[in-house]
């Protein structure tokens, strides 16, 4: 008897196919609170604004965003996604900063089969034979933008750079990706803790060894306490100092000021890249927050419009998930960099700018772009991705 009931419930699952849902779920998990805030604030307003400038809508369909704090924390981070994915039952996740957080909750939400659009974290591990198909990432692949200025020093002629960045896997990734494209002599490869304000050590290490130039992977406030340093310790106008656009954006020259100028880093977005869709976004930032936006402004916007155009090509039907891998593979939304297409292994193919920090036309001092680094560049670990 219980057999012969079975079999109308399974025909019903095959017959009918996934129906329009009446509301999509995102769950925003990202780092809200703490001196690195200001990147999760930026990313979580540029998402924001793009879900404005769309009516409200993402896809057609009402947003129900489900905001939860990290902290800074892979435990608060886990708790957080384990009651996204049990209780609020989201359709998509997004919003993480940083690789050590995205690494830890990355298990539970693609055993989840859940969705997950990265506008930020890149890390290695999900680039190339760990990829996988629930994971998108709108923004970079972790080395790329150090792969950028690691050619730009080495064109340059510098022929022995200190390093530093934080001992977590974006970090490594950094240092790892500068080093692929710079190939001189480097005097100290110094991995600091995550999070660490105080650079009094690195610092002295730093002046005793005389490097030509200085590299530095230090996002939010920890690039802000390093760089008020250095400056305070006179080596900005002895030992040039670089870094990825994480280091040097709006965030960091808003805290830092007038020492910021001249300061060259590398990014795969800029507010004066010339099109649409990017003016009215910087306008409109600007407008509704009072602020400049930044590279993590503009992911967060991305990553909304690529959910959109994923939504939208499927009707509304984001329960069909082999229809909504596809439509976010095909990227079709028109990004704030202009052209935009995925990888194989779900990561950006785009080009890297070479920006500098100097005063506007409204006094304002700000990145402007002032070269190519590189065109259509692909990560290194694409070719190990068998998705």
């Amino acid at each position: 008897m219980k057999n012969i009931l079975l079999v109308p419930v399974l025909l019903l699952a095959v017959i009918h196919p996934a129906v329009a849902a009446d509301k999509i779920k995102i769950g925003f998990l990202s780092t809200l609170s703490g001196p690195a805030a200001a990147l999760g604030v930026d990313i979580r307003d540029g998402f924001n604004l793009a879900v404005k400038h769309q009516g409200g809508r993402l896809g057609g369909l009402p947003v129900d965003m489900i905001v939860g704090d990290d902290t800074f924390s892979p435990d608060v981070a886990k708790q957080l996604t384990d009651r996204m994915l049990k209780r609020d039952d989201v359709h998509v996740m997004t919003g993480i900063v940083f690789s050590n957080i995205l690494l830890a909750v990355a298990p539970s939400v693609f055993q989840d089969q859940t969705f997950y659009v990265s506008p930020n974290a890149g890390p290695s591990e999900l680039a190339g034979a760990g990829c996988n198909p629930f994971f998108f990432n709108v923004a970079w692949q972790n080395d790329n933008l150090h792969e950028a200025m690691g050619k730009h020093v080495a064109d340059k002629g510098y022929r022995n750079v200190y390093l530093v960045a934080p001992n977590y896997p974006a970090g490594r990734d950094a240092l790892n990706g500068f080093k692929r494209f710079y190939k001189g002599a480097t005097s100290g490869e110094v991995y600091t803790k995550l999070g660490q304000l105080d650079y009094a050590a690195e610092l002295a290490q730093l002046r005793s060894v005389k490097p030509d130039a200085v590299f530095i992977f230090l996002p939010g406030g920890m690039g802000i306490n390093f760089i008020k340093q250095y400056n305070a310790a006179g080596l900005a106008g002895a030992v040039p100092l670089f870094g990825p656009g994480f280091s040097a954006d709006e965030d960091v020259i808003r805290a830092v000021g007038e020492g910021m100028q001249g300061m060259f880093n590398s990014s795969h977005w800029n507010r004066d890249i010339d099109n649409p869709q990017n003016r009215r976004f910087v306008a409109d930032f600007e407008k509704d927050y009072g602020r400049l936006p930044t590279l993590y402004a503009s992911q967060g916007y991305d990553a909304a419009l690529l959910i959109d155009s994923a939504v939208r090509a499927v009707k509304g039907r984001i329960e069909d998930k082999t229809a909504f891998r596809a439509a976010l593979r095909k990227a079709d939304f028109k990004s704030v960099r202009g052209a935009f297409r995925f990888n194989s292994n779900h990561y950006p193919v785009q080009d890297y700018y070479l920006r500098l920090i100097a005063r506007d036309d409204k006094g304002r001092i700000t990145n402007r772009i002032v070269g190519t680094i590189f065109k259509n560049h692909a990560d290194a670990y694409v070719g190990a991705c068998k998705m």
